[in-house]
């Protein structure tokens, strides 16, 4: 089982940067592939970014392709998003999740654990 932790959320104005991260527990990070997702009021759990087990596969949504970087740390079991350029659009509540299976995955419902998640909130 593992557990995760996000934190790094905010306030900040548009235009502005963020780094969220996310803390794993257990010494079987690396068996897991990760991804972010934002949910806002109201909406469903959107997919933003997928990092793969090693760090070696990445993939972004659209809206926030070459805006955002994710990347892991297996070491600190830890994965980040930095957040740049950041519109009021990306507010919402951010969650990371742990796959155990194979492959990309964009679906919330193809993640095995979630964080608490953590409040961005972009001001125009």
């Amino acid at each position: 089982q593992v557990q995760l932790v996000e934190s790094g959320g905010g306030l900040v104005q548009a235009g502005g940067s963020l780094r969220l991260s996310c803390a794993a527990s257990g010494r079987t990070f690396s068996s897991y592939a990760m991804g972010w997702f934002q949910q806002a009021p109201g909406k469903e759990r959107d997919f933003v970014a997928f990092i793969s087990r090693n760090g070696g596969s990445t993939w972004y949504a659209d809206s926030v392709k070459g805006r955002f970087t994710i990347s892991r740390d297996n070491a600190k079991n830890t994965v980040y998003l930095q957040m740049n350029s950041l519109k009021p659009e990306d507010t919402a509540v951010y969650y990371c999740g742990a796959r155990g299976g194979t492959g990309i995955v964009t679906a919330a419902g193809g993640y095995d654990y979630w964080g608490q998640g953590t409040q961005v909130t972009v001001s125009s």
